[in-house]
């Protein structure tokens, strides 16, 4: 499964998630009620997606993983960019893109929070 594929079945299967290309054709923003947590887009013919990390999450992950680096054109301490790769591993993919969602449901307003908790019970 290639990377923008794997990064938007996660993001697709979680509540309240809506795509977007505010950027134009060939940039997918993912957002939860308005807040981006995912950037899907090529990069110098290469597929690639930003995600919101905490500080020292993203600076663990770019230390192990070659093909994680700094989010590109974003926050560089709470954004990480994951490039296409023969070695990618896709778990690792969908959890990351799980951890960013919730990292943006945190900072909801907590009737928006209450809301996505009863979506994600159902």
């Amino acid at each position: 499964m290639t990377l923008h594929h794997c990064a938007q079945k996660a993001a697709i299967a979680l509540p309240e998630v809506t795509v977007t290309q505010p950027f134009g054709e060939g940039c997918d923003v993912f957002k939860v009620l308005d807040k981006v947590f995912m950037l899907s887009f090529q990069l110098q013919a290469k597929a690639a997606i930003n995600l919101k990390v905490t500080p020292n999450h993203g600076a663990m992950l770019r230390d192990i993983y070659p093909y994680i680096h700094a989010g590109w054109h974003m926050n560089k301490q709470h954004w990480i960019s994951i490039y296409e790769d023969d070695d990618l591993d896709e778990s690792l993919v969908e959890d990351l893109v799980i951890n960013s969602y919730e990292l943006v449901v945190e900072k909801l307003k907590k009737m928006e929070k209450l809301r996505i908790k009863l979506l994600r019970d159902i």
